[in-house]
């Protein structure tokens, strides 16, 4: 079936759509061996044969769709010139090359979604849809409720204010509180910034929770297949528009341990506007 190069491009988790259309455009991509530069440009994954850069582009006939628990100490990227641990050095029984959805510092641990499905991932990660990633983090001293306030309702960044957050205390300790931080924008590096904006020092920061999905029992290093339903009802998308899942529920452990607080019940200090 014909269908839009970009298109194709981002499905194959390539590059994101945009970026695949500057591809055809700087004359990077070709079909059948003619370089294409036209954007309405359409191709048959099946039948054509297309090339970005001079390499062969893989349309892979299984979707998969990845939960892994990230350990902290690696980098979320296919590639690192620093020789660091990668993610998908996590995921070396998954029978396709995938690529992550968006990114999680490299101190930063937890919930953390891979596949080889670039429609599904770019739906994901377009600020429109607004899915709210949730984070618990460990602080160090004691929080007091202004700082929560401050953070709940926006903090002043280099790039902006924040959008209203959903900021609650979790758990209290004698040296250390743990603070759930909930929000729907995707700028680098925001929850740690939006703490140090409030004088707040970071010592553990982990994503429990990326919209509907939770992370679970998953210890760090382990990953499963997500089912069918999760896979349409992160996305939003209908039944019939969404590719089964080829394999589900296998595990990998490590030897790794994480560590996931409890909720005590702690004060909502503010609600992410609506």
């Amino acid at each position: 079936m014909l269908e839009r190069l970009q298109k194709i491009i981002s499905a194959a988790g390539v590059t994101s759509r945009r970026a695949s259309e500057a591809l055809i455009l700087n004359g990077q991509v070709s079909v059948n061996g003619v370089v294409v530069t036209e954007l309405g440009s359409k191709a048959d994954p099946t039948k054509d044969t297309i090339m970005v850069d001079g390499k062969s582009l893989k349309i892979s006939a299984q979707r998969l769709y990845i939960l892994l628990n990230k350990p902290p100490g690696y980098i979320t990227a296919l590639k690192d010139g620093q020789g660091r641990p990668l993610v998908t050095d996590l995921l070396k029984e998954v029978p396709e090359r995938v690529y992550p959805v968006g990114r999680l510092d490299y101190n930063t641990e937890g919930l953390l979604l891979l596949t080889n499905d670039g429609d599904w991932a770019n739906r994901l990660m377009h600020p429109r849809n607004e899915i709210e990633k949730e984070y618990h983090v460990r602080v160090r001293g004691k929080v007091i409720d202004q700082q929560l306030k401050r953070m709940a309702e926006g903090v002043v960044l280099e790039d902006g204010k924040t959008a209203p957050a959903v900021v609650n205390l979790v758990k209290s300790g004698e040296q250390n509180d743990w603070i759930s931080v909930a929000i729907h924008e995707g700028r680098n590096r925001q929850v740690r910034r939006m703490c140090e904006a409030v004088s707040l020092s970071v010592v553990r920061l982990k994503r429990i929770r990326y919209g509907s999905l939770m992370l679970g029992t998953l210890r760090a290093g382990q990953f499963r297949y997500l089912s069918d339903s999760e896979v349409r009802e992160l996305s939003g998308e209908p039944e019939k528009s969404m590719p089964a899942t080829p394999v589900a529920h296998h595990k990998r452990e490590t030897h790794q341990k994480s560590i996931r607080p409890e909720r005590s019940g702690g004060k909502v200090s503010g609600r992410r506007q609506q």
